[in-house]
């Protein structure tokens, strides 16, 4: 529960990014009850294995069970309804289908993970960080401002309140005079010509507070149309470029309470201003006069009140969370055919009034459809429950938000969709997904209208890899919401943009992204090694199409391979530095040449297209046959790089510590002693291997559990010819472990053999 309970002392901002982690699928109310039993899981595993998954589906059923006995036990009825009804919900959702269950919470606990991570690197770096000081300083600003409007206009309203009791005071004496005039008495006519003198100056009264209240509405719409600028054209398009770059791996996002808070303080402001204009407008009827500011000022003041509230409201309409399948949690915008996905809607206003009062429809492609900008583009179809209605019950946080959960695009098969001649591939078209919804309310009628970020839709999960290169390029070089034509002529990228971008697809599925000197090698591949900090623009091409120097496939896809093998088989030896990855064999002969005998280190394999791993170690040749001599010449040897097929057997950490080296004449070792620079081996791999190694079991000729079969492991041996392997060490009569090691390892019927050969 260690996790869990972690996340719920994070910063706020970051507290938003979990409340979007869980929906209807996987309530947060499970992940709260049953936090202790899902974090000791191995959901990871659970993702792509039927049997485990439809164990740990049951085994989620039952512990439900034991705590809707509990709530049963302190007679909490509520809490046993929803348990009961999460469990039904589950059955409903995942019977068929557990592997799809353990893969949403395996996502929730490592998109946790990642939050809880970026939380704390965001507490150090608050700290005296000038950035943040600058920021926190301009909102604390911001918000001064808003509250300095809000402040304003309670005091217009308890004004313009005054004004309505001064003048029914007014309206009142008016009559009584009227009442009066037909008094002829002496004392009578004394007191009237008061009364009509205190009139009079209520009147010069009345003008003034009305002259008053007109200039203060003005002034405080003056001040209103400023920050509400300042909120959209800077703190929201600032929001929408982090949520671009948070798309492609980039730092979380900050939420959007913060900017709910100012908008909706603004749009409740701004319905004050209204009201109290209708009250003017009251006031005039019952008493107006020549050169009422009332009268003169109204028309303007109302259009303008309703001109800033409707560019609020239209202005407030945003994707919250934009389009992803549920799959492919890392690759938004990507959609395949078939698939469903997800995105969510939000109103930044949130007024009372408005819950449940806008419903929304999503339109595919309209712009496309409407403006034709693109030949040759395929069209879709969008399928599913294309409507919601915006509401405070379905968030978790209580926002005006509506979630669409089930949406799925189907290509149109119509004559002439798509032909060779188009200008763009598959996976270079971009789309739009656009949402529109109307307010009508007494006096005001607002179209609004949002779209997601461009979107590239494929058909086979192959084209998953070329379709995110589309999305990365994208918004990693503009910040347009609607340029669907955009690969037409794709700009060229600097480097700089482009290495901090590698640097979050690692970063992104795991606890490291790329260091200077990897990073140094990825462009030394992309620019050659003359490169100029002014001039090292990369083409799009040259990133995702042309074949990388002499290889069959591009850069981008060796990049992909490289991730993928990491997520699926290096995740913990990438996380805990052991890796070095990305380094050229020149580089890495010059680390390794000073080094002891037996110094390795792992790289990335440059010619395989799909992900390999290989390690490279030094040996030292010895220049005077009685290894008396201090001078030695390194030599480097580097093993056939590893696959995914490879290391699906065997994990690469038990591979290090098994691998034998075997040349005639002389008998098997593990030639790597130490992983770079200088950590013992078993010191640097020993928590990820596979079992402890212990001393070997006596042998049982039976088998395990009585089989018939002698127990054997699968290990990696290299031959390689005597006179490469030159370390004297590897001529040393075998210790007693080593000679165990040996029996155990080759089995009785070889063993004579080897020894013959060795004594020899």
């Amino acid at each position: 529960m260690a996790q869990w309970y972690e996340l719920q002392q994070i910063d706020t901002k970051f507290l938003e990014q979990v409340h979007q982690l869980y929906d209807d699928s996987f309530p947060m109310e499970i992940r709260q009850y049953l936090a202790q039993w899902l974090e000791a899981q191995d959901w990871d595993h659970a993702s792509s294995n039927v049997s485990l998954a439809t164990i740990l589906f049951h085994g989620l059923l039952s512990q439900l069970d034991d705590q809707y006995s509990r709530f049963s036990l302190e007679c909490n009825f509520l809490l046993q309804h929803n348990i009961r009804k999460s469990k039904r919900n589950l059955q409903d959702l995942f019977q068929e289908d557990p592997e799809h269950m353990a893969m949403i919470i395996n996502n929730c606990l490592r998109e946790e993970s990642k939050i809880l991570s970026n939380a704390h690197v965001y507490a150090k770096n608050q700290m005296g960080s000038t950035q943040t000081t600058v920021m926190v300083d301009k909102h604390r600003e911001l918000e001064k401002k808003v509250t300095d409007i809000k402040n304003r206009a309670l005091e217009v309203e308890q004004d313009v309140k005054n004004l309505e009791d001064l003048q029914d005071e007014y309206d009142f004496k008016c009559k009584t005079i009227q009442s009066r005039e037909n008094e002829h008495s002496l004392m009578a006519q004394t007191e009237l010509k008061q009364e009509k003198l205190l009139l009079t100056n209520m009147s010069i009264t009345v003008t003034i507070k009305r002259k008053e209240i007109v200039h203060k509405i003005s002034e405080l719409l003056n001040i209103t149309e400023h920050i509400q600028r300042a909120l959209i054209s800077e703190e929201l398009v600032e929001w929408k470029c982090r949520q671009q770059m948070a798309c492609i791996g980039g730092p979380p996002n900050a939420c959007l309470d913060q900017l709910q808070s100012w908008f909706t303080s603004i749009a409740k402001s701004l319905q004050q201003v209204r009201q109290q204009l209708k009250k003017l407008e009251e006031l005039e009827q019952k008493l107006t006069y020549d050169g009422d500011p009332i009268t003169n000022n109204k028309q303007a003041l109302q259009e303008r009140t309703q001109g800033l509230f409707k560019q609020l409201l239209q202005s407030s309409f945003v994707v919250e969370r934009q389009p992803c399948m549920p799959t492919h949690p890392q690759r938004p915008l990507v959609l395949k055919t078939g698939v469903q996905f997800t995105v969510k809607l939000r109103l930044l206003v949130k007024l009372q009034e408005l819950n449940y009062q806008l419903k929304v429809k999503a339109v595919f492609d309209k712009d496309v459809n409407e403006k034709n900008t693109v030949k040759g583009f395929r069209k879709f179809n969008i399928l599913g429950t294309n409507t919601k209605v915006m509401n405070m019950e379905e968030s978790t946080n209580g926002c005006l938000a509506a979630e669409f959960r089930h949406l799925q695009l189907k290509e149109q098969k119509s004559a002439g969709n798509r032909t060779n001649e188009g200008p763009l591939i598959v996976t270079e078209e971009l789309h739009s997904l656009s949402f529109e919804t109307q307010l009508c309310q007494p006096g005001v009628v607002v179209d609004l209208e949002t779209a997601s970020l461009p979107i590239v839709v494929i058909s086979n999960v192959s084209q998953l890899p070329a379709g995110w290169a589309s999305i990365l390029w994208y918004n990693m070089l503009t910040s347009e919401t609607k340029n669907l034509s955009f690969f037409l002529n794709p700009p060229a990228a600097r480097w700089p943009q482009l290495s901090e971008v590698l640097s979050w697809q690692f970063s992104s599925v795991t606890k490291r992204g790329l260091n200077a000197d990897q990073l140094s090698m990825l462009e030394e591949k992309l620019l050659g090694t003359n490169t100029n900090n002014m001039e090292d623009f990369i083409p799009w091409t040259r990133f995702c199409k042309e074949n990388l120097n002499e290889k069959n496939f591009p850069f981008w896809l060796w990049i992909e391979g490289v991730l993928e093998l990491i997520k699926k088989h290096l995740l913990c030896l990438w996380n805990d530095g052991c890796i070095v990855g990305f380094i050229s064999k020149e580089r890495e002969r010059v680390l390794l040449k000073d080094k002891p005998p037996g110094t390795f280190l792992l790289r990335f394999s440059e010619s395989s297209r799909e992900g390999a791993i290989t390690f490279t170690w030094v040996e030292r040749l010895q220049n005077d046959p009685s290894y008396r001599c201090v001078i030695a010449e390194p030599i480097f040897h580097s093993v056939e790089p590893y696959t995914k097929k490879e290391l699906s057997a065997v994990t690469l950490p038990d591979i290090i510590r098994s691998y034998k080296v075997m040349a005639a004449e002389n008998i098997p070792e593990n030639p790597l002693k130490f992983l770079y620079p200088s950590t013992l081996k078993d010191t640097a791999f020993g928590k990820f291997y596979s079992k402890p190694k212990d001393a070997p079991e006596p042998m049982d000729l039976d088998g395990p559990k009585g089989t018939g079969y002698i127990k054997t492991e699968l290990i990696s041996v290299s031959e390689v010819h005597p006179s490469r392997l030159q370390n004297p060490e590897s001529l040393l009569p075998m210790s007693d472990a080593e000679y165990d090691d040996l029996a155990r390892l080759v089995g009785p019927a070889e063993f004579d053999t080897v020894m013959s050969s060795y004594s020899n």
